[in-house]
């Protein structure tokens, strides 16, 4: 894949301002991109966004609102004049518990923010993307969409939500619109101690790792060249794609 792979492109970036949104705005930057950076917490938003230098802008957003994704495509054609891509990334997960254990709110909650939000941003983002030609939508799923662990009812079954419904957008919106999908294995983000959920993280850390065969967790980093591959006319020929980005878990 040649440098420069986004060139020109404009992207809308959701949950942004840390983690593998963070990661995944700076590698659209760097590969010739200009990116909103949308985020729940705003000030940390316009942050990235500066760090990112002049073809970023900072805006918050909830991703459950379907006004503040429809501000977030207005905010993109408005700096930038048209929209290419978007990168679902806001996501929402808890505490390890039994599923039959779990708060309703909470798991209610978890659905909003990983299956509504992303069904709300595309929906935004479609009309914007039609008006030049097309585009390419990237939603961060997660291995446990496709092999769960005890513990995670809520999270794992709304990553298997946001998995199928990359699917089911891919042959909705095909030919002009393309649509895939990341699930990483646990990622070395600011969300990682609450997804171990333990009093001793290095323990759980460990039992995590034990069952991937490159021993080590995801970065954040290798998640976002992955979602820059999917963007990319390097994948132009694939729509509806669940890519591992697991270091083998999923074998």
């Amino acid at each position: 894949m040649a440098a420069g792979s986004l060139q020109g492109k404009v992207a809308i970036v959701t949950g942004g301002a840390s983690g593998i949104g963070r990661a995944t705005a700076g590698r659209f930057v760097e590969e010739g991109a200009s990116v909103v950076v949308a985020d729940l917490d705003g000030e940390a938003a316009e942050r990235a966004a500066a760090e990112l230098g002049e073809r970023a802008v900072g805006l918050r957003v909830d991703v459950t609102d379907a006004a503040a994704n429809a501000a977030a495509v207005e905010r993109a054609e408005a700096a930038f004049g048209r929209l290419d891509l978007l990168s679902c990334n806001a996501g929402l997960t808890g505490f390890p518990v039994p599923a039959l254990d779990a708060d309703p709110d909470e798991f209610s909650a978890i659905f909003d923010v990983n299956v509504k939000g992303v069904w709300l941003g595309v929906r935004a983002a479609v009309p914007a993307m039609r008006r030049t030609g097309g585009g390419a939508v990237t939603i961060t799923g997660s291995v446990m969409g496709e092999r769960t662990r005890p513990g995670f009812g809520a999270y794992a079954s709304s990553k298997a939500a946001a998995n199928h419904l990359a699917r089911t957008l891919a042959l909705e919106l095909a030919p002009d619109i393309r649509v895939n999908c990341l699930a990483p294995v646990a990622t070395d983000t600011p969300m990682l101690p609450k997804f171990l959920g333990t009093d001793d993280p290095e323990a759980a850390r460990e039992r995590f790792v034990a069952g991937i065969p490159l021993a080590r967790l995801a970065e954040a980093g290798d998640v976002a060249d992955a979602a820059v591959f999917l963007a990319s006319d390097a994948a132009a020929f694939l729509t509806g794609v669940v890519l591992p980005v697991d270091g083998g878990r999923s074998i």
